[in-house]
């Protein structure tokens, strides 16, 4: 049986995220911004119109925000997990087997499926997302999943195919890859590109019709892999478990520099606490931690140092984690430096069980296991950082903290954005929302 794929991606992720809760956004320039504000991350089509490029910092482009009106919005992360989550359970149905290739992307295997009309099938996905989910997304059918790339980046620009685009035997393919610049080829990058168009490589069309040799030298059995690729033959099949995890990081850019101890302290317990909650979501834990303080690139005397500690017995246990990354903090914490990034990295990560204990272990594993079971819940249920430990801080002004001063309210599961049409005691409005949300 021929490998058959299909490449579903959300078009303008964040953005589509954000018109969900928001319909009259629709037709206006949006664009989405990175942690702290920085950077565009995310652009409607009205923004890619007026010349807004991805990656830009969001000073540099303030002037052309207010002459046209952009509506400008904070990243929401736990949102558009949450509607991620949404739109892959929804293509789950489409096929015996997926793979969750990022946030908003995913390659469907469509072997056995030739003898439908595989258009008219992209567009039944397209419809059901679209309807299940209010997120509109781009199909691209192919042989490999690099001409599914392919078609999926053609038919986002493409009026004439509506957001579905079949190559798999499609007479127009060489055509379509012409239309495709080399650096716009899955998996090519910035190098590659510039040492494929010294050598007349412009397009995809052409990297097809390559000279293997040349390509071995330069790209390796990858560049190979790549040619197949193109020319229809599937190299990568779809895979729907991951890899095991090797390590776990948290890490944060500051908006302004920071001198004082007890802040970055403060950062580097949260992010700690964060990096130990997704190992036990996991069902993993560490055995080694790494703690580095960044100052800024930008400045002189850049620094970078960083310690490495074993744990005497591999945990998820966040008391234990956060005590160890602030001794590895007071060894390489230096007064006087203004910091700009601190961050947590957590190796030798394996299964919870089974555990290899130590004999003069302090801890009693069963006990602290329960109370980070318990702290999981009541954080899920009511929110997270509902529950926090004393060395994250008290609230009140942390300049560690990341800003989002454009946030909407826009959440899949939260009571915030709800509106009050009736006045119902507290417990039962929370026990009606709770009810709907599991339904």
């Amino acid at each position: 049986m021929p490998p058959l794929f299909a490449l579903v991606d959300c078009d303008n992720f964040y953005v589509s995220c954000e018109r969900v809760f928001d319909p009259g956004l629709e037709g206006k320039a949006v664009i989405v911004l990175s942690n702290n504000d920085g950077c565009v991350v995310s652009r409607s089509n009205e923004a890619k119109a007026l010349g807004i490029g991805m990656g830009v910092p969001e000073f540099k482009i303030r002037d052309l925000i207010r002459r046209h009106r952009v509506q400008v919005f904070s990243s929401n992360y736990a949102f558009y997990s949450d509607m991620s989550r949404r739109v892959m359970q929804t293509l789950a149905g489409f096929s015996p087997a997926m793979e969750v290739y990022s946030i908003d992307e995913a390659f469907l295997d469509l072997a056995g499926f030739e003898r439908w009309d595989l258009a008219a099938y992209g567009r039944r996905i397209r419809q059901r997302v679209r309807e299940w989910t209010g997120l509109p997304v781009t199909v691209g059918i192919a042989r490999s999943k690099t001409l599914a790339k392919v078609a999926a980046r053609l038919a986002k620009r493409s009026k004439r195919a509506a957001g579905i685009l079949d190559l798999s035997a499609s007479p127009w393919l060489d055509r379509a890859l012409a239309a495709v610049a080399v650096e716009d080829v899955w998996g090519v990058g910035r190098r590659y590109a510039g040492f494929l168009a010294a050598r007349g490589i412009t397009n995809a069309l052409q990297l097809k019709h390559a000279d293997e040799g040349l390509i071995r030298r330069r790209m390796g059995v990858v560049g190979l892999r790549l040619l197949r690729e193109l020319q229809g033959i599937s190299c990568y099949p779809v895979v729907t478990s991951r890899p095991p995890r090797k390590s776990l990081g948290v890490s944060r850019t500051f908006r302004q520099e920071i001198t004082r101890a007890a802040d970055l302290r403060e950062a580097l317990a949260s992010y700690t606490a964060a990096a130990a909650e997704r190992l036990r979501a996991e069902k993993l834990v560490a055995g080694v931690l790494t703690v580095y303080l960044l100052t800024n690139r930008f400045r002189e005397n850049y620094r970078c140092d960083n310690i490495t500690l074993r744990l005497p017995v591999a945990s998820s246990h966040t008391p234990e984690l956060i005590g160890c990354a602030l001794q590895g903090f007071s060894r390489i914490f230096r007064p006087g430096r203004g910091y700009k990034k601190v961050g947590v990295q957590l190796g030798e990560i394996a299964p919870e069980s089974p555990v290899q204990a130590s004999f003069f272990d302090p801890v009693d594993r069963p006990k602290a296991r329960r109370l980070m079971q318990a702290v999981d819940r009541i954080n899920r249920r009511m929110g997270p950082a509902t529950l926090v430990y004393g060395a994250q801080g008290l609230g009140g002004e942390q300049p560690w903290k990341t800003t989002f001063k454009h946030r909407s309210r826009a959440t899949a599961t939260g009571l915030e954005p709800l509106p009050e049409a009736f006045d119902f005691p507290k417990t039962a409005t929370v026990s009606l929302v709770s009810n709907l949300a599991v339904s």
